[in-house]
């Protein structure tokens, strides 16, 4: 619908102030508020409005608007034009922040308009936020985080008196006064030294620029802040992707942003340190393993013992009941976990078999397919994971007959109590007549000796070589199995895991009932299309190339979560 307006205004036309929020329906977005104010900030209209459609969100965070505010309203869009037409005088001037969104939203034309996100754009034409400017420009807080959704009379008083100041001030004042605060840029007085030059930029982009070396970023506009000289617009990954392959020569450096990561947890998660959470939770449910029973009054210090042989412990929680003790044994690693499996189950523990086992929580009822794809995964590919029996396992605890067909006789129980420590000089002597030994990797404690290690072939045959002889490195008192966790994870695992810790009863609740949402569903496939499109993005590199994968972390009053990084350099196919 058309409004009636003259075909030309003047200076003393008047300006009115308008702002709508929407919900989101079956059919996108539609107006369910319109506020509008006249040139003095009053309001003289305040309406909600009904959707046509069916709601799927009420966007409440941002519109206010809920299910119970909407339930008695009749208003519809066609009431509110003809309300506006019958509002405005001919000669009005429409004012607001992204002001095509509010008329799409109202289904009006209006042929005199300001909107306040041109009136003061960035570099690029980039947009400001309208808090961002109230902020500096008003000097006024709107939209703070105490109140439920966004004040559409407040908004559009703020977008008229951002207006207001633009013509009464004019655009170059404008930009002096403000210049710093809006567009990071400081005014500075030219010198009158001939010699003095201007200060080179340490920007890595601009370093290569100035070396000769091409550089291009792809991303959405919306999403990038930079001044470059050398960005890409597109409108999705899809379209980062195909611009990217479709190039005859690769810049030097390419940087190509992909936005669905975020976009996802912008639009489905309101509390990104969840995910966060559930991911370190998923994953020591992943190095948890179920021991017993064990003889009544045995202590939590020889069971840490045991299990030490399989790799270094976090965690003990034992599980008394009127008749048998249980134990819950949480390693740091999942190859401690695996080690446990494969070794003590079925070991015989003061004349009493002990059973070990996985706990039957959700996250890991499909845990033989993650192990067996964290195996086949590049980053452990030839990798191995080796530990040296505890010493002191024979002086606590008496082993009577055998695990998992592994005969314990005196003379492997003189190997068990042999004091010794895990070196590179010995594992390189133990492991190097399988195959070349490219690298070795200790992960030792200050003061403590190191009894595991990472162990990494220069080939794939080398540690199956090694798999294959697993009976005879038992002998030498040296456990095995291939190397299921990526290098980078114990550290971030740590860097994420929130600092406060959780009541017992209520993180053992929260395990057994935790349930996959539509979020998490929605957040699972967003995922497979990104790592898509990475592979699609990797295949396509010429051979050489230095591939860094950044996932970004998170800020929040909750505190500080690290993000990701992931490099690889191409070879071959």
């Amino acid at each position: 619908m058309c409004t009636d307006s003259v075909d030309c205004v003047l200076d003393s036309s008047p300006l009115y102030g308008l702002d709508c929020e929407m919900c989101l329906t079956v059919k996108g977005n539609e107006l369910a508020r319109v506020s509008v104010v006249d040139s003095d900030g009053n309001c003289v209209l305040d309406e909600l409005v009904k959707p046509q459609n069916r709601i799927l969100n009420y966007l409440t965070r941002f519109s206010g608007i809920t299910a119970a505010i909407l339930k008695p309203i009749t208003t519809t869009l066609r009431d509110v034009q003809a309300k506006l037409r019958a509002l405005l005088p001919w000669d009005a001037v429409l004012v607001g922040h992204s002001l095509n969104n509010d008329l799409m939203a109202l289904k009006l034309i209006h042929r005199h308009v300001i909107d306040t996100s041109l009136l003061y754009t960035r570099e690029f034409g980039q947009k400001f936020k309208l808090k961002v400017l109230a902020e500096t420009v008003l000097k006024r807080q709107i939209q703070t985080e105490g109140k439920k959704g966004h004040n559409p009379t407040e908004d559009a008083v703020a977008a008229l008196e951002l207006a207001q100041y633009f013509i009464k001030t004019g655009p170059h004042q404008v930009v002096e006064r403000h210049l710093e605060e809006l567009w990071g840029h400081r005014i500075v007085e030219e010198s009158t030294d001939c010699t003095s030059a201007p200060t080179a930029s340490h920007r890595f982009a601009d370093v290569l620029l100035t070396l000769g070396r091409s550089v291009a970023f792809s991303g959405k506009r919306s999403d990038i802040s930079l001044d470059l000289s050398y960005q890409q617009w597109h409108n999705s990954d899809k379209e980062v992707l195909a611009s990217f392959m479709r190039q005859t020569k690769s810049p030097f450096l390419s940087v190509l942003h992909f936005s669905s990561l975020s976009d996802q947890l912008k639009r489905s998660v309101p509390h990104p340190e969840q995910q966060y959470q559930r991911v370190c939770a998923n994953l020591r449910d992943m190095c948890v393993v179920f021991a017993g029973p064990f003889p009544a009054g045995f202590p939590e210090r020889d069971v840490k013992r045991l299990f030490s042989c399989c790799g270094p412990v976090q965690k003990i929680k034992m599980l008394n009941t009127a008749v048998r003790v249980h134990a819950e044994v949480e390693f740091e690693l999942l190859e401690g976990a695996v080690l446990a499996l494969n070794t003590l189950n079925g070991l015989i523990v003061h004349g009493q078999s002990i059973k070990v086992q996985r706990p039957v929580y959700e996250s890991v009822l499909d845990l033989d397919l993650t192990l067996d794809a964290l195996m086949c995964d590049a980053l452990n590919t030839s990798h191995l994971y080796t530990v040296k029996l505890n010493p002191s396992i024979a002086e606590c605890i008496k082993i009577s007959a055998k695990a998992n067909g592994h005969m314990l006789d005196a003379k492997h129980l003189d190997l068990l109590t042999t004091k010794s420590k895990l070196s590179e000089e010995t594992i390189r002597k133990t492991f190097g007549h399988f195959g070349m030994v490219e690298r070795i990797m200790l992960p030792a404690k200050p003061g403590k000796h190191t009894r595991d290690a990472y162990i990494k072939f220069e080939s794939l045959e080398g540690q199956r070589e090694a798999l294959t002889s697993s009976e005879d490195l038992w002998k030498e008192n040296y456990l095995i199995c291939p190397s299921v966790t990526p290098l980078h994870l114990p550290s971030w695992v740590a860097m994420t895991t929130p600092v406060a810790t959780v009541d017992a009863e209520r993180e053992d609740n929260e395990r057994t009932h935790m349930y996959t949402s539509l979020q998490d569903q929605d957040m699972e496939h967003m995922m497979r299309k990104l790592d898509r499109r990475l592979g699609k993005l990797f295949r396509s590199l010429p051979d050489g190339t230095l591939s860094v994968v950044v996932l970004l972390g998170h800020t929040s009053a909750y505190g500080h979560h690290h993000g990701l990084c992931f490099m690889e350099v191409k070879q071959g196919t």
